[in-house]
C-alpha cells in the first residue's frame, strides 16, 4: 500500500520515534491535532505497515552486555538452501541481534552479536557459530566504543 504523508504525519513519525510510550493525548499535542484525528493517523501508520512495532529499548550495559562483535561470515556455497539452513540457525540465538547478507565484503553474512564477556563469546562462537553447517570462515571485530547509536530513521527525504 503507497501512502501518501503530510507534514503531520512526518511530525507523528518523528515524535514517536524519540519517544514510542508518548500518550496519544501528548502526541495530538505536540503535532498540533485534537486526540481523536490523532489516534486516526497513527492507526493508519500502523496499518500501512510505516509503523512496524512498539518497543522498549534496553540498556546492554545494565544488563551484563558489554561486548559486542561485528561477525563476518563466510559459507562453503552460495546456494538458496544452504542461505536458508544459516538463515534458520541463527535467527533461534539471543545473542545475535542483527543478521545481514552482504556484498562487497569477504563475508556473505554480517551479524551484531552482544555478550557478557570474551569467555561468553569464546562460547557463542565455538559452540554455536562455528558448528552450522556450511560456515567456513569467520572474522570478528569488537566494538570498543559506540559512536552513533539511533534508532530513528531519517524522514527528511519525505518532503
Amino acid at each position: 500500500m503507497t501512502l501518501t504523508l503530510d507534514k503531520i504525519d512526518k511530525h507523528i513519525l518523528t515524535v514517536m520515534q524519540s519517544n514510542g510510550r508518548i500518550s496519544n493525548l501528548e502526541l495530538s499535542d505536540k503535532v498540533g491535532l485534537s486526540p481523536t484525528p490523532c489516534s486516526r493517523r497513527v492507526k493508519r501508520l500502523e496499518d500501512s505497515g510505516l509503523i512496524n512495532a512498539h518497543v522498549t529499548l534496553l540498556n546492554k550495559a545494565a544488563l551484563g552486555l558489554n561486548l559486542t562483535a561485528i561477525i563476518g561470515i563466510s559459507m562453503d556455497r552460495h546456494t538458496p538452501d544452504r542461505f536458508e539452513q544459516f538463515e534458520k540457525a541463527i535467527v533461534n540465538m539471543p545473542e545475535v541481534i542483527e543478521c545481514s547478507i552482504v556484498t562487497g565484503q569477504t563475508a556473505d553474512f554480517l551479524l551484531k552479536v552482544v555478550v557478557r564477556d570474551m569467555q561468553h563469546y569464546e562460547k557463542f562462537l565455538l559452540g554455536n557459530l562455528t558448528r552450522l553447517t556450511g560456515v567456513t570462515g569467520v572474522h570478528s571485530s569488537f566494538v570498543l566504543r559506540q559512536v552513533v547509536n539511533k534508532t530513528a530513521l531519517p524522514l527528511d527525504h519525505l518532503g
